[in-house]
């Protein structure tokens, strides 16, 4: 039977001056291990730009950053390197391969184990193709007119909203988002009641309209990952249909 190890270096060091990094659309599982274990987590804007300024900021404060990463498979080991490293990632990644067989788990079977201590997190992200810049702002302003953000979405309720294009959070008690305003993109992120936490954003660099979605279920439990697959599934098809109107908006999907 596999033993199961202490969580990385974590148990030594986490503290105030500890800290993880991920960009705002990314897996919020670092999040949830923060939590637990003690270190800091810090959002940053999508771009491995704002995680390396982040790091050097902390740095030059005392702060130890250990790791920090993307959506889009990016993935800082370290400070060696202020931006993502495929190289330093590969390294990582094999040792800990390594090490895992020692105690009889193999990659995946100790990500179940995660899972169970830190909850089960769920995404599912895609875009569409969209070439008409008046209808992106058409899509963006339909949803925050006059400051009246959609409060549910099908059957599911919205509790909160995050509007960098404007710089608008309702979690916030002076309705002020904490990261940067993006006036020249699109970025809402809504906060669904079931913990759902979905973003719609535009591309810096392509005729996208993207969308990333995320579902955690408890820590602890042996959660019913079809359900919750199933449930993150639906959601999606409502934000799409509901938020986005592909049909109605020409939106090309992305490609099989």
């Amino acid at each position: 039977m596999a033993c199961t190890p202490c969580t990385s270096a974590l148990c030594c060091v986490a503290g105030d001056d500890v800290y993880m990094l991920a960009s705002t659309v990314s897996s919020k599982m670092i999040g949830s291990m923060a939590r637990m274990e003690g270190f800091k987590f810090v959002e940053t804007l999508t771009g491995f730009k704002w995680m390396g300024n982040q790091t050097r900021d902390l740095q030059a404060q005392g702060r130890t950053v250990l790791f920090a990463f993307e959506e889009a498979i990016g993935f800082m080991f370290g400070t060696s390197v202020l931006d993502k490293d495929g190289v330093s990632a590969a390294a990582a990644m094999a040792e800990l391969a390594i090490y895992l067989t020692t105690l009889g788990f193999t990659l995946t079977s100790y990500l179940d184990q995660l899972y169970l201590r830190y909850g089960f997190h769920i995404s599912n992200n895609s875009y569409f193709m969209c070439y008409s810049k008046e209808t992106i702002k058409q899509i963006f302003g339909r949803l925050r007119e006059n400051c009246q953000y959609p409060r549910a979405c099908g059957p599911y309720k919205i509790v909160h909203v995050r509007d960098l294009s404007t710089g608008y959070d309702d979690m916030q008690p002076d309705k002020k988002a904490v990261l940067p305003i993006m006036k020249a993109s699109q970025m809402i992120t809504f906060t669904f009641e079931n913990g759902c936490v979905a973003t719609l954003r535009t591309s810096g660099t392509e005729p996208k309209i993207k969308y990333y979605t995320e579902l955690r279920g408890q820590a602890g439990e042996s959660v019913d990952r079809a359900a919750l697959t199933q449930l993150l599934d639906d959601i999606v098809n409502k934000l799409v249909d509901e938020f986005l109107q592909p049909e109605k908006n020409g939106l090309i999907p992305r490609s099989p």
